[in-house]
């Protein structure tokens, strides 16, 4: 299918540390801090490199935490576009309280986008021949929701398969106009999606609807620990995820894509792809903060001759 193409609208520079507890007033000395480049885009051709694939990651940048942004990349070897912004680029931060084992996530919106700053995007897409196209994270507030359904009409009018990860109005108002080769909601999206809480079946049975109206090829909805369902045409396929020792759940999900869309790149049979992915993801949480799965846990939890 050729390489992938990524588009990140609302990057960050993931920062990560670990305290022994989160206390009011006190200075919180940290430990084992990271920086990572973030974004749902950015992640996925992250990924879908380190496992020996080509992945190209677009993304709009700006002020010197743009440039930061782009070293990351830069020293993780990962092909990439910077599209100037005028705005910076925001930082993201997460702590790993000891105490408790419990995650703490700060996430900031992201600056405004100007129209004009956006309009590249569209022709990156619709210069893309085969491959995949995936469009990963959040849009600025700024941003029309609609702006991934743009993406995707690109994609498709040169025979390139959309994939969409996102949520809110954006997820709802991209596959209300159809064009989607894979969307990867989690559960909780899914029930933002519909209105309502889904348990199993109500989650199959929300995805094959999406499926049957159209609005997507397949539906690959994350469930954390209990795993992952996969709807299609042919019906919905449900596994359960490896159990393991739980570091950090940060990054689970673009795991989770990076590699499936990978592992269909490479001509896998879907079942096959997305059992992979659990992998992935479970592979993601045996990593300390942002950091993503690596090769050798998938390795160990789905092992494959020549990966």
């Amino acid at each position: 299918m050729g390489p992938v193409l990524t588009f990140t609208l609302n990057p960050t520079v993931d920062l990560f540390s670990e305290v022994e507890a989160v206390r009011p007033i006190r200075k919180i000395r940290t430990s084992c801090d990271l920086a990572d480049p973030g974004g749902g885009g950015i992640n996925v051709a992250r990924v879908v490199n380190m496992l020996g694939g080509k992945a190209e990651a677009v993304f709009l940048g700006g002020g010197p935490t743009g440039q930061w942004l782009d070293a990351l990349l830069e020293a993780e070897g990962v092909p990439r576009r910077m599209l100037p912004i005028a705005g910076d680029t925001r930082v993201s931060f997460s702590v790993n309280e000891h105490a408790s084992g419990y995650d703490y996530r700060f996430v900031r919106g992201g600056p405004d986008i100007a129209t004009e700053e956006m309009m590249p995007l569209i022709e990156i897409a619709a210069a893309k021949q085969g491959g995949y196209v995936v469009a990963s994270g959040s849009l600025p507030a700024s941003a029309p929701a609609d702006f991934y359904a743009r993406l995707a009409h690109e994609a498709n009018r040169n025979g390139a398969r959309f994939v969409l990860d996102t949520s809110g109005a954006a997820l709802k108002d991209t596959l209300a106009e159809g064009g989607v080769f894979l969307a990867k909601p989690s559960q909780g999206e899914m029930e933002e999606l519909f209105g309502a809480e889904l348990d199993e079946q109500g989650l199959c049975e929300a995805a094959l609807s999406l499926v049957r109206r159209g609005q997507a090829e397949m539906v690959a909805v994350s469930m954390g620990a209990q795993g992952a369902l996969l709807a299609s045409a042919e019906g919905v396929i449900r596994r359960s995820a490896p159990r393991v020792k739980a570091r950090s759940a940060i990054g689970a999900g673009d795991s989770f894509l990076g590699a499936m869309i990978w592992a269909l790149g490479e001509g896998w049979a879907t079942e096959d792809a997305f059992e992979f992915a659990i992998a992935a993801g479970a592979a993601a949480v045996l990593t300390s903060g942002t950091q993503l799965c690596r090769k050798a846990d998938i390795e160990a939890l789905y092992p494959m001759p020549g990966l």
